[in-house]
């Protein structure tokens, strides 16, 4: 079976094609490579560059690879870009997505994979996030998100096309260093950049209602993400009759901000303050923390790295990208 991976040349794009291929999975990948890498990939995988928003261009690619599942993760994804910059969002992240489920419904396509995220949340006042807490997004991004598991789901219905969902939480980490996040816009690259030029890691608030003062987030190592995406696939090759599943990948267990911090200066050797606080952020909320019970029920996935190994995985990544060795 022939799978086409968008946005498979990104971080987390090219650990789903690493996860895929390990497992003896056949796939193609198509990316515009604007935040992607192709030297991320194995020289025998057919890369692609182009967007969603090419109808023809995404016609051509699945007859001609005769691909039978897609697997769709490019997307914008910056919470701040998309407060700036929504009609880009919506523009790529819903419009791109329904011109590729045209082109997937003309082609016979009968799986898909979407790649959702926990921003459809918002800020839930729970403990534990199940699949069932209310969707109250607080961003474009998170509403673009939220507006295609929507769209997914009704083509799936109309067209017969099986369908899953995945909303991820917090990623971090890299099965090897040269597949590792390069942009500084998540967590742990924003700590290391900070602790490599001289500064000192910022927190956002030390006054939440949480042990420490700090949010608390649950953080999955991207190789456990990947091995989901993969675990998705294959239900949905497995399946009798299209059917559509909405699940969370996480790992049920929360780590504070400065507990992160903390790890952070632990692994990387950093002898200076752990953290600096900063005020908040307005819309932080004070804990999100996935229930992953559903999943691991559905799909038979839990995670295997904890949260030290995505930190140790990612400073190795950090230092292979920028030259250094110590």
């Amino acid at each position: 079976m022939m799978w086409l991976i968008t946005g498979g040349a990104g971080y987390i794009g090219a650990h789903v094609v690493a996860a895929m291929r390990a497992a003896g999975e056949r796939v193609v990948v198509l990316d515009d490579l604007t935040a992607g890498r192709s030297d991320r990939l194995p020289a025998d995988v057919p890369v692609v560059r182009g967007s969603v928003l090419d109808r023809e261009l995404l016609g051509r690619v699945l007859a001609e690879h005769e691909v039978a599942g897609v697997v769709h993760l490019a997307a914008r994804k910056q919470v701040a870009e998309s407060v700036e910059q929504p009609i880009r969002y919506y523009e790529e992240n819903v419009h791109g997505l329904a011109v590729l489920l045209d082109a997937v419904t003309a082609a016979g396509v009968r799986a898909l994979v979407f790649s959702s995220s926990a921003a459809v949340y918002g800020m839930p006042d729970v403990d534990l996030v199940t699949e069932d807490t209310p969707c109250q997004p607080m961003n474009p991004y998170g509403e673009t998100k939220l507006a295609g598991e929507w769209l997914v789901r009704a083509a799936g219905r109309t067209h017969g096309i099986a369908t899953a969902c995945l909303r991820y939480f917090n990623v971090a980490g890299a099965a090897r260093p040269e597949l590792a996040d390069t942009g500084v816009s998540n967590i742990v690259p924003m700590f290391f950049d900070r602790v490599t030029t001289g500064r000192t890691p910022l927190v956002f608030g030390d006054d939440y209602p949480t042990p420490d003062g700090t949010c608390v987030r649950d953080y999955i190592h991207v190789s456990d993400l990947a091995d989901a995406h993969l675990a998705a696939a294959r239900w949905l090759a497995d399946r009798p009759a299209p059917g559509d599943l909405t699940v969370n990948v996480g790992t049920g267990h929360g780590v504070s901000v400065r507990e992160m911090a903390e790890l952070v200066a632990e692994v990387t050797g950093h002898g200076g303050p752990v953290a600096e606080v900063a005020p908040r952020r307005p819309g932080d909320p004070a804990r999100v923390v996935a229930s992953a019970e559903l999943i691991a029920k559905e799909l038979g996935w839990s995670a295997r790295h904890d949260v030290r190994e995505m930190v140790t995985s990612a400073w190795r990544g950090w230092q292979h990208h920028r030259g250094q060795t110590g």
